[in-house]
């Protein structure tokens, strides 16, 4: 489970250190995405748990003639997002909840997000929220993992982590729901979530998740050094090694190597992964 006040702590920070790493991990998802956002009509976007903004930065270049807002809850991360060049005149972004945000200028006719879903700590009132700022007829698109079995990068890691040192357990729910990154897996739980939200589709992609890679770029020569570096700071097996007392944190590190080095592949590591890219409508007809 990732809270709130985590991406508002040290994983927001974690997430904008590391952000052109992070970004390079969705490198063979974000395409996929995009081709489905640019097949819907919009001209005011908002990119839900926008991070670092790649994607609301693509957009907004694709779209000269839109209106796009990226909202995140962390301030790191925005900053990042800001440092990416000369920001677009048609982009802008807002550190805010968008599960609570409104934008004066009233509401969005399509709502975006690469994996930024899954952190709602109630995601019935927020699907609410973000329905009730949109448009009628306004289309909401975003990603999301599939089932850790099918993100091997994240099934590797749950077998050399030893039990109960990665996540906490999920605190009681009427949805038996946790936020996290694998909240999202299960298309019918997701169904149940989307409230205010009608045509709810599901497509599954698969793509190549990139831990690390050699020289070039800033990374370490080694590949496995630059995803050993990546995963001590991201993810399951960085929280695992934050709670382990340190005379077992070297033997885990020891088993992540090795676990790095069976998905080594020339200059890179890299993962099998598996994501839904999930499209709807706001449902307007039942409010």
């Amino acid at each position: 489970m990732t809270s709130g006040a985590e991406w508002q702590a040290a994983v927001g920070r974690n997430w904008a250190d590391l952000h052109v790493r992070t970004d390079r991990s969705f490198s063979n998802l974000t395409p996929h995405l995009s081709a489905a956002i640019s097949r819907e009509r919009g001209v005011r976007v908002v990119d839900v748990g926008c991070g670092a903004g790649e994607l609301a930065w693509a957009i907004a270049r694709a779209r000269p003639n839109a209106q796009v807002t990226g909202i995140d809850i962390s301030a790191d991360l925005l900053a990042a997002a800001e440092q990416r060049g000369q920001r677009p005149a048609n982009l802008r972004f807002e550190l805010a909840d968008a599960a609570t945000w409104a934008d004066p200028a009233g509401p969005f006719d399509l709502h975006v997000s690469r994996h930024g879903v899954m952190f709602f700590p109630d995601p019935n009132h927020a699907f609410a929220h973000l329905a009730a700022q949109t448009v009628p007829g306004g289309r909401i698109v975003f990603s999301c993992f599939r089932a850790p079995a099918d993100n091997a990068w994240a099934s590797g890691i749950a077998e050399i982590v030893p039990t109960g040192s990665a996540t906490p357990a999920p605190p009681e729910s009427p949805w038996a729901y946790a936020p996290g990154p694998f909240a999202f897996a299960d298309p019918d739980d997701v169904r149940r979530w989307m409230a205010g939200w009608t045509d709810i589709a599901f497509t599954r992609v698969d793509f190549e998740y990139v831990a690390g890679e050699g020289a070039g770029d800033g990374h370490a020569a080694d590949p496995v050094v630059d995803a050993l570096d990546f995963f001590r700071r991201i993810g399951p097996a960085a929280r695992a090694l934050r709670a382990l007392p340190e005379s077992e944190r070297k033997a885990l590190e020891t088993r992540l190597i090795h676990l790095l080095e069976q998905h080594r592949s020339g200059n890179r590591v890299s993962f099998a992964a598996s994501a839904w890219i999930v499209t709807a409508t706001a449902d307007h007809a039942n409010r």
